[in-house]
Formats: structure tokens, sequence, C-alpha cells
């Protein structure tokens, strides 16, 4: 059987392998293809495509679009859009300056509220031009010493319920895939248990986004028992959107997380981004 990983992320946003090293991981790991979907940006797409050219690995164009919705960080998942394409380019800017507008505002949260020695210079010193996420400020604070691990920064300081955190500002789910559609890709709910909405609420959101184009929801997702993979293959049944999978792989900065196997129980088939490209005919 042919297998897939449909969330892959790469040191152009929060990961620690180069779009490269992802190719030749995925190649080792057994993977006929993976989506690059790095937060906010296809800076690495170039170099992974040109790498999955020469490995024989099948790189799909990806991106991981962090939006605001109620006050929660909700991520659509974009596959096979046209990264060159002018509206794109465009509209992109509008995800990545309200990403930068967030991440000056929870500097200052943590500098003025909670103490801590940070500044946008410090931060750019320690991660240089990637596209930074609650991840890199987890790394920071880690590093620093204010925390032990990695989760305690988003039990502490910068989880959804944390006094430090910000919510993403204007940009909406559905802008998100709006946007995908209109490029020609393929637009996907990101784990959506990690957003804690009610079964109602989760269901609200989803036949929202479906008049905007949705086509998929993770249901195959690294942190998801059997229990909560069956829960999301019958919302999507039931709201009549496909499964995708992905593993949500950032190397070292989830070292429990293996590219296309999770946590060791993942196994995405080819057939089902077969079956999420036939929908985008419809």
């Amino acid at each position: 059987m042919k297998l897939v990983d449909l969330h892959v992320h790469s040191t152009c946003s929060d990961g620690t392998l180069t779009p490269s090293e992802l190719v030749s991981l995925a190649k080792k790991t057994g993977l006929s293809a993976f989506a690059l979907t790095d937060h906010d940006t296809v800076k690495g797409l170039p170099e992974a495509m040109e790498a999955g050219k020469r490995e024989g690995i099948e790189v799909l164009p990806g991106i991981e679009f962090s939006t605001e919705y109620k006050g929660k960080d909700i991520h659509i998942v974009g596959l096979e859009f046209d990264p060159e394409s002018p509206v794109f380019l465009t509209e992109i800017r509008h995800f990545q300056d309200s990403r930068l507008l967030r991440n000056r505002k929870m500097i200052e949260k943590l500098h003025d509220e909670g103490g801590i020695d940070i500044s946008w210079e410090q931060m750019q010193e320690a991660f240089g031009e990637a596209v930074w996420t609650r991840a890199h400020f987890a790394r920071y604070l880690l590093d620093h010493h204010y925390i032990k691990t990695m989760q305690e920064a988003f039990t502490r300081y910068v989880g959804d319920t944390c006094p430090y955190f910000v919510p993403r500002e204007k940009v909406t789910p559905g802008q998100a895939v709006r946007l995908i559609r209109k490029t020609g890709g393929i637009p996907v709910l990101a784990h959506p248990l990690q957003y804690h909405l009610s079964d109602e609420e989760l269901r609200h959101l989803v036949r929202t986004l479906k008049k905007d184009g949705l086509i998929g929801v993770e249901a195959l997702y690294s942190t998801h028992t059997q229990m909560d993979e069956s829960y999301v293959r019958r919302l999507a049944r039931t709201e009549g959107i496909l499964i995708s999978g992905g593993s949500d792989f950032h190397g070292s900065n989830k070292p429990a997380i293996s590219l296309g196997t999770g946590r060791g129980n993942l196994k995405i088939s080819y057939d089902i981004l077969t079956n999420l490209r036939e929908a985008r005919k419809k």
C-alpha cells in the first residue's frame, strides 16, 4: 500500500528539518508522497520539490494557515494549490501580517506582564527568518530556563487559555478556505479536536466552512485515539466532507511524533489523497 503524510513542517516554520532533509527522511521511511505544510509560508516548497524530483518522492505544495475563530486559533491546511498564483501571493501577505502583529503583542505581554527577558531582536537572533509560531516562543522559554519542557509553555504561557496568548486578528478560517479553493487547492480543517469545541460548535464550524469550499477534515492524526478517529470519521460522513490525515511532524520540536507514522499508529493510504483530489473536481 502506498502511504502519504499530508501535514508536515520544516525549518521554514517551526520544524527542525530542512525541506531537503524531510525528503530524505520520507524516502527512508517508505512514504510515496508528503505535503510540506509550513505555517503561513511556502518558502520551503521550491527546495522540497526539487529534492523530491531527485529522490523520487512526490512533494505536494501545502500550507497551514493559522486563523482566528471566536478567540481560538483554528488551522486550515491547504493542499495542491498554486503557490505562484498572483492572487495567492497577494492574499498570503494578510496572513503573514496578522501573524507578525500577534507575535509583537505576545512579546510585549511576556515581557511587560510576565517578566520574561524577551524582545523582538532576541527572537530574531534565536530564530532568524523562519515564520515564528508558538513553538518558537516555547523553545525560547525552554532555552532561557523559564520552563522545563516545551509542553509547559502551552500550559503556563502561550496556550489558548494562558495569560500571554494573543489570538490572531481579522483572518478567518473562511478566508483561508476560500483562498485555497480560489487557487485550485484542497482545504482541510486541521486537527479538529485540538480546539476543544463542543460537538455542536464543531459541526457548526464545519458546515460554515463547507459553504466556503471545505473539502476535508483530519481524521487520521498523531494524537487521535481510536475513539477520536471514529468520531471525526463519523463527523466527516454526516457533514458530507472527506477525511484527510497527517502526522503534524515537527522533528525534535515534537520528538514523540515520527514522519508518516505519528506515534507509531498512523497509516495514511494514498487513496485518501486520491479521494480529496477527486472531490476537488466536483
